[in-house]
């Protein structure tokens, strides 16, 4: 398998993901300062010039998060990156699909790119300003879903992977506080050796 990722981007959970697993990858980083997402060697892999990417080893290529997140957990039952039960594992896709549709591409889209939104430069500060509300709306709602529990689900699961790339960009490089159970998710998820293998091999270790 190969993943393409661009250091700190969403793809940094399906990384985590892959260290969990702990079977043999390689990582390719692509450059987003220079666009290399939209250079035709990476266009011919995934036309939708994102990542995550993942390059399965027959050459097949995934592209989206909880798509990429899934397919590794079902081909690793035995890491239980997934509940076995279906009430529990509906409560982590659910949570995933939150995470990524909404705190990401709804929130903190609107917050980093104004400009996809508001064509006009003088509506960029109340675009970036909705996207924070979405966003500060959806910690508060992980917020209660981690209520007594260390992780999402209630075990360890793709959901974690997903809700720590999140906070890693509020809390980790805008300083953005965490409510309680959220804090205490972040702090549980950098400690585990996973994640600080990943976050090394990214080179984000003074950001996070």
């Amino acid at each position: 398998m190969k993943l393409y990722y661009m250091p700190g981007a969403c793809s940094i959970g399906i990384h985590v993901l892959l260290e969990e697993i702990g079977k043999p990858y390689d990582l390719q980083k692509i450059d987003g300062a220079k666009q290399e997402q939209y250079g035709p060697d990476f266009v011919k892999l995934n036309p939708k010039s994102k990542v995550p990417t993942l390059q399965k080893d027959d050459g097949s290529v995934l592209t989206e998060f909880p798509a990429i997140a899934t397919w590794l957990a079902r081909k690793n039952p035995d890491k239980g990156l997934l509940p076995a039960d279906p009430d529990s594992e509906a409560k982590a896709l659910e949570a995933m699909d939150y995470v990524v549709s909404t705190m990401h591409m709804q929130g903190f889209s609107r917050m980093f790119r104004p400009g996809n939104y508001a064509p006009s430069e003088a509506d960029h500060d109340a675009v970036k300003a909705r996207g924070k509300e979405i966003m500060e709306k959806g910690l508060v709602i992980m917020d209660k879903a981690l209520e007594g529990k260390e992780y999402v689900a209630g075990q360890y699961s793709v959901a974690d992977a997903a809700l720590f790339y999140v906070t890693f960009w509020a809390a980790g490089r805008m300083k953005m506080p965490l409510p309680k159970n959220v804090a205490a998710h972040y702090e549980r998820m950098k400690n585990r050796p996973a994640v600080k293998r990943t976050v090394e091999q990214e080179g984000l270790s003074a950001a996070v």
